[in-house]
């Protein structure tokens, strides 16, 4: 009995010291951008983009970055990815967006930089975004002759798709804009809230007079550009992602506290301390194979490098984990094939282990 309530105790004071610390001025804000993102972005007018007709720069650059507009875990983004895939996009658009819807969570990203420092939460940005252009451009080239016979098969019906999308021009420029002021006005919210802390101390700086007059402008957009039930919808949004995320995220903080109090510190260092390549590679393996819901692989990464994790694999384990799991690779095959959906892990993999051995020296 002893043994099970010494567990339940460093479970509930790493639940304890993540409420007290984060939630308010970071996951509240936080989970209203998303409710945002989910209910006034078109995901057509995402997806009209990526056709075989569309600029390469502009499908690769969209698909890159979709992981901020859809904010998404890996599983969540399948049913998205096979959509566009069998509608007709591009394999390489296609699977730049599969890997950026969620390991670009800008929610993650975040959090990340809160949790485990700036420098790491700005290499797992960048990277990410990196690693959707460069991995869908190799397997745009490594199947280049089946590609081009499947996407020339269904390019009049992608047409039609993006044609449909495309709607009224004026309103939808109307709303982009509206859409887009919103959106500034949360990031500054949470960007200043998350800097001013959620202690009594924060009324005294000057970061949390910014996030305040923010969120004044915001009740004041509202009130004039949308309406009520844009505005239900919004909060009916908003209500999704907390029930969606947040048990997964208390759950995965209780099991970090866990961790970090009874993984011996000798067993993390002994296989992922350092910044080897043989460490770098057992991280992204184990990112790989692991199932993380959206945030939750950041407290738990958290906890293994306070006691040994390399920032190495720590860096490799953020870029392979949110973007595959078990589960998400056999949905990848069951779309795209066999040949198609181990090719993409193994290089996910690679381009973990290689980018966490070469950037962990300038993350120690």
């Amino acid at each position: 009995m002893t043994h099970i309530a010494d567990l339940l105790a460093f479970g509930f004071g790493a639940l304890t010291e993540y409420l007290s610390a984060h939630v308010l001025a970071c996951l509240v804000p936080a989970f209203f951008i998303a409710g945002a993102i989910y209910v006034f972005v078109s995901k057509e007018q995402v997806v009209r983009y990526f056709g075989p007709s569309a600029n390469k720069f502009v499908s690769y650059g969209i698909a890159s970055i979709s992981g901020t507009i859809l904010a998404v875990c890996s599983c969540t983004v399948l049913p998205l990815f096979a959509g566009i895939y069998r509608r007709g996009a591009g394999l390489g658009p296609a699977i730049a967006f599969l890997y950026s819807g969620p390991a670009v969570n800008v929610l993650a990203i975040v959090y990340t930089a809160k949790l485990l420092g700036f420098d790491l939460g700005l290499a797992r940005a960048v990277g990410a975004i990196v690693f959707s252009v460069v991995i869908g451009l190799a397997m745009a080239a490594l199947f280049y002759r089946s590609e081009r016979q499947r996407t020339s098969d269904n390019r009049d019906v992608f047409a039609e798709m993006a044609e449909a999308a495309a709607g009224d021009a004026e309103s939808e420029r109307r709303k982009l804009v509206r859409n887009l002021v919103f959106f500034a006005l949360w990031v500054v919210v949470l960007v200043f809230a998350a800097r001013a802390g959620s202690s009594l101390a924060a009324l005294q700086r000057v970061e949390f007079w910014i996030a305040l007059a923010a969120l004044a402008l915001i009740i004041i957009e509202l009130a004039i550009w949308f309406r009520r039930d844009e505005v239900l919808e919004w909060l009916s949004g908003t209500w999704y992602f907390v029930k969606l995320i947040t048990p997964w995220l208390l759950g995965g903080v209780f099991v970090a506290g866990i961790v970090r109090g009874y993984l011996p510190a000798e067993v993390v260092g002994r296989f992922l301390g350092g910044g080897g390549i043989g460490a770098n590679a057992l991280a992204s393996v184990i990112g790989a194979l692991m199932y993380f819901a959206t945030l939750t692989e950041v407290p738990i990464i958290k906890a293994l490098t306070e006691v040994g994790m390399g920032r190495g694999p720590a860096l490799a384990l953020l870029l392979a984990g949110p973007a595959l799991s078990l589960p998400n690779m056999l949905v990848i095959a069951s779309v795209t094939g066999w040949k198609r959906a181990l090719t993409y892990i193994a290089l996910v993999v690679v381009a973990a282990t290689v980018t966490g051995f070469l950037l962990g020296p300038a993350l120690a």
